[in-house]
């Protein structure tokens, strides 16, 4: 098992106690694709922000590989969120006036890698969403949709065991949004990658396997995808 909550809970305290998380338990095994789904103010960037070390949890336990967060030194934490964990946001968050290749290789200035392997890696990132003929081009350059595959090859360049997507089409065309969910499929049924997916559209949320739907800070369903949507490989 590659993650497990137990009546996890988050309080915002600020003056006042918020809750955002109310007793969530779920547990997810490596190699699934998960979609968190709710309106705003569920829970569920929240959670994801948990699940990914960003945040600490109230209340509750949560197992990572089998062990609880508690259980990790600071510098153990920094170390699995760097090189077991790909993180994918609404907003791309690249350098401007930084090319492709630099922008997907920033991960690996804080691992372990030695420099002389980061061009490689950084090019078989970008190979697998389908920019290898826009290496040296900058952000301004690129599409919206081209520039959330650069934040998913830069999510890739560790080669994590899992990736988060909080939002990864909310600030794309239904076109380029496609493009993006085909990668992950592709990315979860052919490399093996766990993904958490964090969406408000049902739409979106079907092309993953399960959905965890929150309401209120609390899980209203946690189900497996009946009609699910198949998304066929993008070309290159």
């Amino acid at each position: 098992m590659l993650i497990e909550v137990k009546e996890l809970e988050k309080i915002y305290t600020d003056g006042t106690e918020t809750p955002a998380l109310r007793g969530v338990s779920f547990s997810i095994n490596h190699g699934e694709f998960v979609a968190v789904m709710g309106p705003s103010g569920s829970g569920k960037s929240t959670l994801l922000h948990i699940l990914g070390f960003l945040d600490r949890h109230s209340k509750g336990e949560y197992y990572f590989e089998g062990k609880t967060i508690d259980d990790y030194s600071k510098e153990e934490l920094a170390h699995v969120r760097n090189e077991k964990m790909g993180f994918v946001f609404q907003t791309f968050n690249l350098l401007p006036r930084t090319s492709v290749l630099e922008n997907v290789k920033l991960p690996l200035l804080y691992s372990k890698i030695k420099e002389s392997q980061w061009n490689h890696l950084a090019k078989e990132a970008i190979e697998a969403v389908g920019l290898s003929h826009r290496l040296h081009h900058q952000p301004s350059q690129l599409s919206g949709g081209e520039q959330q595959r650069v934040a998913i090859a830069r999510a890739l360049v560790n080669k994590p065991q899992m990736i988060f997507a909080d939002e990864p089409t909310g600030n794309l065309d239904s076109k380029s949004g496609q493009v993006i969910m085909k990668i992950l499929q592709k990315l979860n049924e052919e490399d093996g990658h766990t993904i958490i997916l964090i969406t408000h559209e049902t739409y979106t949320a079907e092309n993953a396997k399960r959905i965890i739907r929150l309401h209120d800070g609390e899980i209203e369903s946690d189900k497996m995808v009946d009609h699910r949507r198949k998304a066929d490989h993008f070309a290159k």
